[in-house]
């Protein structure tokens, strides 16, 4: 009997001391998590929910709650103009709905800058930057880049003509990576499969800009210059004329003398004579 109660005592010890251990394991892993979840909160700061978008939007798409849902960010690498309360993002009883301005992909944080006010025209005034205005260039299929150009690429704009009193044409860049907003009346960024002719390129632009290639439109003929994306490269003043381009040297003006004629005046009578004499020089 004792044998038994001494057995019996010993494997409740060993569980005892099983479960112990197990517990102090799993203590052990849990403060591990804890401390790496404290490391990656201090790592990431504070967070915040804003409203991000569950599906691809395209420009000009009306946003509706079901097109939304929470997600959490660090409020320290938070772009400006988030939403974080359904009030901001959908105010009031939301009659007039916000419209896209610029292609949302889906999981992408709503900003202010890429939707209208409730209610407000989706048009191109809602694309251009503060300070910025739209202005038309007429292009065609050798001038337009090909159809290539799309909303929202960067261009350069080259000015070909002749100024007055200069009948030799000369080609200059006139503007360096101007935005793109909108290729004839579409202001869609949306990427087409197939290059479309367009017949006018609208660029924003500061006023200067505006005039300068007013007066560069009225004045000669303007082409367009595709720019790589990413690429920030300063061009520097490009100036070329068509005998530069061929390599034609301007002739040297011809002197020609003139035969130099000498003469001495005499009177006769009331009227005075000039009488043709050798040149002593």
């Amino acid at each position: 009997m004792r044998m038994v109660f001494g057995l019996v005592l010993v494997v409740g010890l060993a569980l005892a001391g099983a479960a112990v251990w197990m517990v102090q394991g799993y203590v052990s892993q849990a403060q591990v998590e804890v401390a790496r979840e404290k490391a990656t909160r201090l790592k990431l700061g504070e967070l915040v929910d804003v409203y991000v978008v569950n599906k691809p939007l395209a420009y000009g798409t009306p946003i509706t709650k079901d097109d939304v849902e929470l997600a959490t960010f660090p409020v320290k690498s938070l772009p400006e103009g988030a939403f974080v309360t359904e009030e901001a993002l959908f105010p009031g009883d939301y009659s007039e709905p916000r419209y896209v301005t610029r292609q949302l992909e889906k999981m992408e944080p709503l900003l202010a800058v890429k939707v209208t006010e409730p209610g407000a025209d989706v048009g191109l005034t809602s694309r251009l930057s503060k300070g910025k205005r739209a202005f038309a260039i007429k292009v065609d299929v050798a001038s337009g880049v090909s159809g290539f150009v799309h909303p929202g690429d960067n261009v350069d704009v080259y000015w070909t003509g002749s100024t007055s009193g200069n009948s030799n044409e000369f080609t200059q860049l006139i503007e360096a990576a101007i935005k793109v907003v909108a290729v004839d009346q579409a202001a869609n960024s949306e990427r087409s499969t197939s290059a479309t002719v367009a017949r006018t390129v609208t660029v924003e632009a500061t006023p200067q800009q505006v005039a300068r290639l007013a007066q560069a439109q009225a004045t000669g003929r303007l082409a367009l210059s595709l720019v790589g994306t990413g690429d920030d490269t300063v061009i520097e003043a490009i100036e070329v004329d068509s005998a530069g381009l061929l390599g034609i040297q301007a002739a040297a003006p011809v002197i020609v003398e003139q035969a130099r004629e000498c003469t001495i005046k005499t009177r006769r009578g009331a009227e005075v004579v000039e009488i043709p004499i050798p040149c002593t020089n």
